[in-house]
């Protein structure tokens, strides 16, 4: 199979989207609101949007595809909120189980204070982050590690994620596909899909690409 129009189902109602890189990213290939037929039914949804990579809004391959995405569910009328795990003051996960899975947790840090209320109330946490060392970000997975004080609240919510790679070899994303998957899994969540964008080194590049199309298009179709 042509790994350049590759468009694999792996969840019922989610996609996972892989092209042969942003550079040849005028290979046809279906649209992710198409292939993936994802609605909230016409209701309003709240958004969490959590960026992890440490390059600017100008810079960064993975934003790109997050601020195609919210342009997309803005589109739809719903509401945002972004969280910026880069810059923002957060702190990992010391397992000391004082939260008992339920908070508060000991850090007085952003995660604590503007993140967490904003993903317990949330219907849909997207996942945005570069692939570093073929897994997501260390900002990112510290957020992920801190899940840990609300784990049962966090159970039962959409879930996408979108991430961007410099690689085009086809096992270029299975380490983060799986470990997604996985995550997907335990949290109970409904994954309404994942945009892979594998061959997006630099800016121009994924700009021009299915990726940002694809991204806009699972926004606007929710």
């Amino acid at each position: 199979m042509d790994r350049r129009n590759f468009i694999k189902i792996v969840a019922t109602g989610a996609v996972a989207l892989f092209l042969g890189g942003c550079v040849n990213s005028s290979a046809e290939n279906k649209s992710a609101s198409a292939e993936s037929k994802i609605t909230s039914g016409g209701a309003k949804m709240k958004i969490v949007v959590i960026n992890s990579s440490p390059h600017s809004e100008t810079q960064s391959t993975s934003r790109y595809l997050a601020q195609k995405f919210i342009e997309g569910a803005k589109s739809a009328g719903h509401e945002i909120f972004t969280f910026d795990a880069a810059n923002e003051e957060t702190h990992p996960c010391r397992g000391c189980d004082t939260c008992g899975m339920d908070g508060p947790c000991i850090f007085d840090d952003a995660i604590e204070n503007k993140l967490m209320p904003k993903m317990l109330e949330a219907d849909l946490l997207v996942l945005v982050t570069p692939l570093y060392y073929f897994g997501m970000s260390a900002q990112l997975k510290t957020i992920v590690d801190r899940f840990y004080s609300r784990t049962e609240r966090l159970h039962r919510k959409k879930s996408l994620l979108l991430a961007t790679a410099w690689n085009t070899a086809d096992w270029t994303m299975t380490a983060l596909q799986t470990h997604y998957e996985t995550l997907v899994k335990y949290m109970q969540w409904e994954n309404i899909g994942a945009v892979y964008g594998v061959g997006c080194g630099y800016r121009s590049a994924v700009e021009s690409s299915k990726f940002a199309d694809d991204s806009y298009k699972i926004g606007a179709s929710l």
